[in-house]
């Protein structure tokens, strides 16, 4: 009899498992930008923990929520999603908070967020000369929200940022500060030749974070320097 059975019970699982298999692949995308609402610049991103996208799929309950993380230079895509009505809103973000929107995202949908940054950073300029790296800036404050810290991030690697660095000088502000002040940061390549004599070439990331609620640093593009 259990010779009988055997051949049964694993026809029965197989049809089981066939079923629940027998699903369409994701077919539908999204992609955009974080843009500056107004300089049109974009906004950029730490890679590891800076802003993601939430999604709240409709037609389900409870709803399991996605995320989707922002890459760098501020700009997102995810080419596996399903086609539906989905609720957006991007969150923990370098900018002023967005309402959430209910999206229809089907095949290549694009999206742009307009948004306004905490902090811009002005003038940037970044020189390498008897080995130090030094960086010159000014601040833009775009709301009530004042400066906490300003930073110069290294990293052989463009994804440079607060999270990711080998090396760091950073200065707390706590403070409100004008467009016309002059920043100045200063990294001392020589004496920490042990960091930055693995590479010849090094990228240099300007930041600045504000005093606001899960507020993350905004930045300028990492500039490469060879050492």
């Amino acid at each position: 009899m259990k010779n009988q059975l055997y051949p049964l019970i694993l026809f029965a699982v197989g049809l089981f498992s066939c079923e629940l298999d027998n699903y369409d692949a994701p077919t539908a995308s999204m992609s955009g930008r974080f843009v500056d609402a107004q300089t049109g610049g974009l906004v950029e991103q730490d890679l590891i923990n800076g802003t993601v996208i939430q999604l709240a799929e409709h037609g389900y309950d409870p709803v399991g929520l996605q995320y989707l993380a922002v890459k760098n230079d501020g700009t997102f895509e995810n080419k596996l999603l399903f086609e539906n009505t989905y609720t957006v809103q991007p969150v923990r973000g370098n900018f002023y908070p967005l309402d959430e929107q209910e999206v229809k995202i089907t095949s290549g949908t694009t999206l742009d967020f307009e948004v306004t940054p905490y902090l811009r950073i002005i003038n940037p300029q970044i020189s390498y000369s008897n080995g130090k790296v030094t960086a010159t800036f000014s601040i833009g404050q775009t709301g009530a929200a004042n400066v906490r810290k300003i930073g110069l991030f290294a990293h052989p690697n463009p994804v440079v940022g607060q999270p990711v660095q080998v090396y760091s000088v950073e200065e707390d502000l706590n403070r409100d500060v004008t467009e016309d002040e002059v920043f100045t940061l200063e990294i001392d390549v020589i004496n920490n030749s042990s960091i930055f004599g693995k590479y010849n070439d090094f990228f240099f990331r300007i930041g600045a974070i504000a005093n606001a609620a899960e507020s993350k640093y905004n930045y300028v593009t990492a500039e490469r320097i060879t050492l």
